[in-house]
């Protein structure tokens, strides 16, 4: 399957710069960079599964924000969020 992973990580500490450079490399070892935080991963059920994990292990869900689209997918299966960031539901009632 097909999955891009992205994510933002709050560089604001010395900590956070470090974090910063170990979920890069933990996305280089897997999938080819497409832009500064973005990648795209061909990998099977597997190694999606070990990718969710390193990168969950190294970012701080109170600070950083990782997604995972997985585009070979059934619509309701092909985002997953974690962290601070939260989308807008475009399925969802327009409130202005």
């Amino acid at each position: 399957m097909l999955v891009i992973a992205t994510y933002d990580v709050s560089t604001e500490t010395p900590e956070g710069r470090r974090r910063l450079r170990r979920v890069a490399k933990v996305c280089e070892r897997v999938g080819q960079r497409v832009q500064k935080s973005v990648f795209e991963c061909q990998v099977n059920e597997m190694q999606f599964e070990e990718l969710e994990r390193a990168l969950l292990a190294e970012i701080d869900l109170e600070e950083d924000n990782l997604r995972f689209y997985r585009l070979t997918e059934p619509h309701e299966l092909r985002i997953k969020q974690y962290g601070v960031f939260r989308s807008v539901d475009f399925e969802g009632p327009l409130v202005v």
